[in-house]
């Protein structure tokens, strides 16, 4: 028949008509059929060269979105910290010391990212119980004497002279891959509680006790809500998902209510200018609160903040956030708002069209980085507008932090990595 489809027009055909419901009105179509997967203006008449390909085959809004969001990362750092040599703790820096490190982090995480995207999901799946293991015994290494390094009370790094690296991050990712891979393994019992969620769990706690002794709650439940999303996007049933929420609120709430200083941070946060917290817990609050009113709709313009001289701790990191509501005003943290929840939504629906695909893992990997991206802006973006108490947890790919952001770039490599390999299937090929 003269008309008839190719073998590989059929297949996607076929696979379209089996995934529609994936689709999300995202796809292209073959013959009126809507394929879950964005093609990225692929024309199946064309046979382009490996190279061509291969940049074709990069999801291009997405990583101009990034770009946008680590430029203005690196504005903002820069014009948060650029008086901070005034200050005698750091008057031995000059004033481009946290632009000049944040650069070197920023291209160092590119090279990284550019290497990550080389491997296959095959074998990220066959390296997580290593890379899982790998963090901790880095998150144990930095709680030992002369290997671990202290800043401000809490010992999270392990320094190697140029930088500082910190463990927290790369069991971020590591957990995302071993919880992926753990889903794949036990979906057979995913239906009984204590073989499908207890090892997971028992791992999960493990790194917590570590990240505890550090201590670096924030970073705890960040990973905590990364394996609990992820259990429950591979299959586990809701009875089981209420019941893993209810034992992590409860764990947490037991560990704060058992924390003199994290029992007054609560109190703190809920009024945080009173006459007891204005100069105590609730400093870093109030004025982060402050900076964020004096911005207004329009803010006072880049490099204008008053803040940021001294009067708001950590601005370059933690609460770069205010920085940028203080110079840009609401429109600045509304874009920045708009850029993560696109982000976060891209990276899903990238996911969600692996599993279409029947790449369980490489979608549960990459839902797992859209889950650790969104929550943890979330929870930054909560603390810096005094919507959620204060935790120690940097705004992905903009806040000042190597070990971040190399971190979040090669999770955003792996996620890229998952798009192209969806983008060969759907084309008939190899991925």
């Amino acid at each position: 028949m003269s008309e008839a489809l190719s073998f590989s027009q059929r297949m996607q055909a076929g696979l379209a008509r089996m995934t529609g419901l994936f689709s999300g009105g995202a796809g292209q179509t073959v013959n009126n059929q809507s394929l879950p997967v964005n093609l990225g203006g692929y024309e199946f008449a064309r046979q382009p060269s490996a190279a061509s390909a291969r940049l074709q085959g990069v999801d291009q809004a997405l990583v101009w979105v990034v770009v946008v969001l680590l430029m203005w990362g690196m504005v903002m750092v820069y014009s948060a910290s650029i008086a901070m040599p005034d200050n005698p703790r750091f008057s031995r820096y000059s004033q481009t010391h946290f632009l000049t490190r944040h650069v070197i982090s920023m291209v160092v995480g590119c090279i990284m990212a550019l290497l990550a995207f080389q491997v296959p999901m095959e074998t990220w799946e066959k390296a997580a119980r290593p890379l899982f293991v790998i963090s901790l015994v880095l998150l144990a290494l930095v709680l030992i004497p002369f290997i671990g390094k202290g800043v401000n009370g809490a010992r999270r790094w392990i320094s190697f002279g140029v930088m500082n690296f910190q463990p927290s991050e790369l069991a971020k990712l590591a957990t995302i891959i071993y919880a992926a891979d753990y889903m794949v393994r036990k979906m057979e019992v995913k239906e009984r509680f204590f073989r499908a969620v207890l090892p997971m769990g028992a791992a999960v706690a493990l790194a917590g006790v570590f990240l505890l002794a550090e201590p670096d709650m924030g970073a705890f439940m960040v990973i905590a809500i990364i394996a609990m999303g992820i259990l429950f996007l591979g299959g586990v049933n809701a009875r089981m998902f209420f019941l893993i929420f209810a034992v992590l609120v409860s764990a947490f709430v037991i560990m704060i209510a058992a924390s003199p200083w994290r029992r007054e941070r609560i109190f703190a946060y809920l009024d945080p200018f009173s006459a007891e917290h204005a100069l105590g817990k609730g400093y870093q609050l109030s004025h982060s609160l402050i900076a964020i009113g004096r911005g207004e709709v329009w803010g006072v313009g880049l490099g204008g903040s008053v803040e940021k001289l001294h009067w708001l701790p950590e601005a370059h990191t933690d609460f770069l956030l205010a920085v940028i509501g203080e110079e840009f005003g609401l429109v600045g943290v509304s874009l920045v708002i708009f850029l993560f929840l696109w982000l976060s939504r891209r990276i899903m629906v990238i996911g969600r069209q692996a599993i279409a695909l029947d790449k369980v893992f490489s979608g549960l990997v990459a839902q797992g980085v859209g889950i650790w991206i969104g929550f943890q802006a979330f929870i930054n973006m909560g603390v810096n507008l005094g919507a959620l108490p204060t935790k120690g947890l940097t705004l992905p790919l903009m806040s000042y932090g190597g070990s971040a952001i190399m971190m979040n770039l090669i999770a955003i490599a792996v996620v890229l990595r998952i798009d192209t390999e969806n983008k060969q299937m759907m084309r008939g090929g190899r991925s």
